[in-house]
């Protein structure tokens, strides 16, 4: 009778250990596997969401509104005047949408900015920061937060329904470098689009 907690000589299978139910073996053929149950639910239920989480992004350009859109509102929030020329650029040689002047005559607006689109960002009476969406509902930080602008310099194309204010599609690229284009983030971030669209 073998106890748990204790080691055994086995002649033909080697050493083994028994521990709290998991078989340990120096045997040179194939040792037992156990995998805990629930260790292969964790993984299934993160490779499902990392997986969902990619395929939602590239269903969101596929939006019917997108698709059937004729007009857009493009709007540079960047602080950079160069690379919202070329996301413009990218955007008129694209020639999918007409771009018009007036926010009100548009049927989407594409919103390129150094910050993601929320609604907008609130400092609330008693020093507590937060987001507001467009319907009005305020979303308070866990804990304050002053400085909304993430350490590594991304831009982000929000396409917008101008009729709604629901945000129908965004991604996010990094600021172009030596390689990449110093000013070309708002081209990559149109090229995106574009796309996921035509899929």
């Amino acid at each position: 009778m073998q106890l748990p907690n204790q080691v055994s000589i086995e002649a033909t299978l080697g050493w083994n250990t028994l521990i709290e139910g998991c078989i340990l073996s120096t045997d040179q053929r194939e040792p037992p596997m156990r995998i805990s149950t629930h260790r292969l639910l964790s993984f299934v239920l993160a490779s499902f969401f990392a997986t969902n989480g990619a395929l939602a992004q590239k269903q969101l350009a596929q939006s019917p509104r997108i698709l059937s859109a004729k007009t857009v509102y493009f709007k540079n929030q960047t602080g950079s005047d160069k690379i919202g020329k070329k996301a413009l650029a990218q955007l008129r040689k694209w020639g999918k949408f007409q771009i018009v002047s007036d926010r009100k005559k548009a049927d989407l607006m594409f919103l390129l900015s150094a910050d993601p689109f929320r609604g907008g960002n609130i400092i609330l009476s008693g020093g507590q920061t937060g987001s507001i969406d467009n319907s009005g509902h305020i979303e308070e930080d866990s804990v304050p937060n002053y400085n909304k602008q993430a350490p590594t310099r991304y831009a982000y194309l929000a396409v917008i329904d101008t009729k709604t204010g629901e945000n129908l599609w965004s991604d996010k690229h990094r600021w172009g470098g030596l390689l990449t284009g110093f000013n070309s983030v708002g081209e990559h971030l149109i090229k995106e689009l574009q796309k996921q669209t035509s899929k």
